[in-house]
């Protein structure tokens, strides 16, 4: 992948939020980019069941308020909130765990647009400690990496460069400047910083493992 890891890392800005639902504590991964297109162009890549797999993941189910969807391999769940061109909220659904997750919009100037991804969840203590942030947020790094590279290109991503990106020496340093940043974020939400650094570490070593490499196989 021609790219510049590090640089491209650095068009993503990181934040995390400590929040709470229905009386519980919450931590929020918030990850914010700009694409050099018009809000409706960014609006149909992420909404639309034909497109969003040219960067994502293949989606079916009912794509509209109250609504079931799943993502092939992935997470499903419910649509909460639509308001189109701007926003949309759904809940994130992955086995027994439930989070939520809200997508916003918004225009700056006539060709670029910023799209703030925030992904709320009660978060496991023992699993935060083991791999904070960086356990969501580098996973949202790799995917509006590849929305940039389609809405770039027009064309899909190469399925194959999904699996392999992560494991190659760019991939690698993607992951390990991704992590470091939301590590960082972590800290300013009041994490510990050598807590919070070496999570990011073992968030790099999940992500940079080659599958053939991966635990029982």
């Amino acid at each position: 992948m021609p790219l510049d890891p590090v640089a491209t890392a650095g068009l993503a800005t990181r934040e995390v939020r400590s929040g709470s639902r229905d009386g519980a504590p919450t931590r929020i991964t918030v990850a914010r980019r700009r694409y050099p297109t018009d809000q409706a162009d960014l609006w149909d890549a992420v909404t639309n069941a034909d497109r969003i797999p040219r960067w994502f993941l293949p989606i079916s189910g009912d794509l509209r308020v109250s609504g079931r969807y799943q993502l092939e391999g992935n997470a499903g769940g419910v649509i909460e909130q639509c308001e189109e061109p701007e926003s949309f909220a759904v809940t994130w659904e992955y086995g027994d765990m439930l989070s939520w997750l809200e997508v916003t919009l918004t225009p700056e100037g006539d060709r670029t647009t910023r799209l703030e991804l925030a992904h709320e969840a009660h978060v496991d203590p023992g699993m935060w400690q083991q791999f904070g942030p960086g356990a969501v947020g580098v996973g949202w790094d790799l995917g509006l990496l590849g929305l940039g590279m389609h809405l770039e290109s027009g064309e899909p991503v190469d399925p194959e460069l999904a699996v392999t990106f992560p494991v190659s020496p760019e991939g690698i340093e993607f992951v390990r400047t991704a992590a470091a940043g939301w590590a960082e974020a972590a800290v300013k939400d009041g994490d510990e910083s050598d807590a919070a650094h070496e999570a990011a570490e073992r968030t790099v070593a999940f992500y940079t493992v080659p599958p053939e490499a991966a635990p029982g196989d």
